[in-house]
């Protein structure tokens, strides 16, 4: 079914429906990526398809650029796969189920892939477009990008001969972005130690953390939002009686702010009512302290069966402590951009594996030193409260470039097409722009979207207007690069 169908730019929407169609996941995307190959292919185009699946499409020049910048349209092919807990829908084989919801564009219980499938569905339909006046164009659409960069990472500098990129990740229409922050991923491991669970423990309950509203753990940082580790740490917490902690688990990627968290508890039947008034005051606090940004977060108590065992008294205590004391959210404002952060981290998903409980972070900065600094807190962390703290070696930001061309044709561009200034800013999120940089040398870059919103949840939608408008904008820039 196109649903579609009709929407303009045509070929955009065209493109778009077509790859969400396509199980396309972090780390399962050998579909998408033959699907961009035989593309190449059907339209007779030239192509290189390397090993860690990232795909380099390449369009000559039309008449009279010839001589013009080499100009490199790039974006990633997977998107973060999310959904709610009442949907059914399996990623790995299932199309998305996109809907129209008036301007809006979404899918129904899941994250909708606009970030970044819109821009696939552009280079698509810039390549397929016969009537446009363009310099040569490469694009270059990368795997892994979500879950660790290892697309961008591995690309071959050979395979590009661009110097003037156009990164498509972006979205916010009429923002473009100039730079980026670094970022750790990182994960803290407490080993999970078991006893058979204690007599006095009559009743088991589970806690659920829900109706959060999540969303991207760099350009949503800043909102305020709640994260369900930490109102999960402060239930537990808050609990007057003596009980014992059987399992706790959340959040889906460590790159997203988590909106769900779910422990199993048991407790004597006789602290039953004091249980209950403990997370009926807990969820009363949490939207009260929340009332603007997640208003409606929900603590939830329900008997489950008595499992067989229980964590020991010294991992509760553990979990409880490294989730409450580990930093999470803004660390620092930037002195020079006005309302940029600088660093931040974010605590995104706790999982039990290979015996271990995982706490697995983001931490991003714009600022080298402090990208460092707060790895050294998170190891201090880690020793206070007996865990212990693995750091990857991370991603590099992408530092302002004073002299950029390509900046100061969008500038020129925009003023021209909507008589306004555009904002031209930095960004606390990461993109690919820091490894390309390194990979490609001095080349000169800009980064642009439509708008997307709530990106990483599955509320995530993407303006059909904006759409259009940014295509526009992306094709008039194309044709005044000479």
């Amino acid at each position: 079914m196109e649903v579609l169908k009709g929407l303009k730019p045509e070929d955009v929407f065209k493109y778009f429906e077509e790859i969400s169609n396509i199980p396309r996941c972090s780390g399962d995307e050998k579909r998408i990526s033959d699907y961009l190959v035989k593309f190449a292919i059907d339209n007779g185009l030239d192509f290189s398809q390397e090993e860690c699946l990232n795909v380099i499409i390449r369009k000559p020049a039309t008449k009279g650029y010839e001589n013009a910048p080499t100009v490199i349209l790039q974006g990633h092919m997977d998107m973060v796969c999310e959904k709610n807990n009442d949907c059914v829908h399996n990623f790995c084989t299932d199309p998305l189920k996109l809907l129209i919801d008036g301007d809006m564009v979404k899918a129904q219980g899941t994250t909708l892939g606009a970030d970044n499938g819109i821009a696939v569905a552009y280079g698509l339909a810039i390549l397929a477009d016969k009537t446009l006046e363009h310099p040569a164009i490469e694009v270059l659409i990368t795997s892994d990008e979500e879950s660790g960069m290892t697309g961008v990472m591995n690309l071959n500098p050979e395979d590009i001969k661009g110097t003037t990129l156009i990164n498509l990740d972006s979205e916010e229409e009429g923002e473009f972005c100039v730079s980026c922050a670094g970022g750790v991923s990182g994960s803290f491991y407490i080993k999970a130690d078991y006893v058979d669970v204690d007599s006095k423990y009559d009743e088991f309950y589970s806690v659920k953390i829900r109706g959060l509203k999540g969303g991207h753990s760099g350009a949503d940082i800043d909102k305020g939002r709640a994260n369900s580790h930490k109102l999960m740490a402060r239930v537990l917490d808050s609990f007057d009686f003596d009980y014992t902690l059987a399992d706790i688990k959340g959040g889906a990627k460590a790159n997203a702010i988590p909106r769900e968290a779910d422990a199993v508890i048991g407790v004597n039947a006789g602290d039953k009512t004091s249980l209950e008034l403990c997370v009926k005051k807990c969820e009363e606090t949490f939207k009260n302290e929340f009332s603007i940004t997640d208003s409606d977060v929900k603590v939830v108590l329900k008997p489950v069966s008595k499992p067989e065992k229980t964590f020991t008294s010294d991992v509760k205590n553990k979990v409880i402590a490294l989730i409450t004391t580990v930093i999470n959210g803004i660390q620092t404002m930037s002195m020079s951009i006005e309302n940029l952060v600088e660093s931040s981290t974010s605590l995104g998903v706790v999982v039990l594996e290979n015996d271990n409980i995982e706490f697995r972070c983001a931490l991003r900065s714009s600022v080298d030193s402090l990208k460092e600094y707060m790895v050294k807190q998170m190891k201090r962390t880690a020793d206070l409260v007996g865990a212990e703290f693995i750091a990857s070696d991370g991603y590099p930001g992408w530092e302002y470039k004073e002299d950029s061309k390509i900046r100061e044709i969008c500038i020129e561009t925009y003023k021209n097409m909507y008589h306004k200034e555009p904002k031209v800013m930095a960004i606390h999120a990461g993109l690919e722009c820091g490894f390309l940089k390194e990979k490609l040398g001095d080349i000169d870059m800009i980064s642009i979207g439509p708008d997307l919103f709530d990106v990483h949840t599955p509320d995530e939608c993407i303006s059909i207007s904006s759409v259009e408008r940014t295509y526009t904008f992306l094709k008039e820039v194309l044709k005044n690069i000479k």
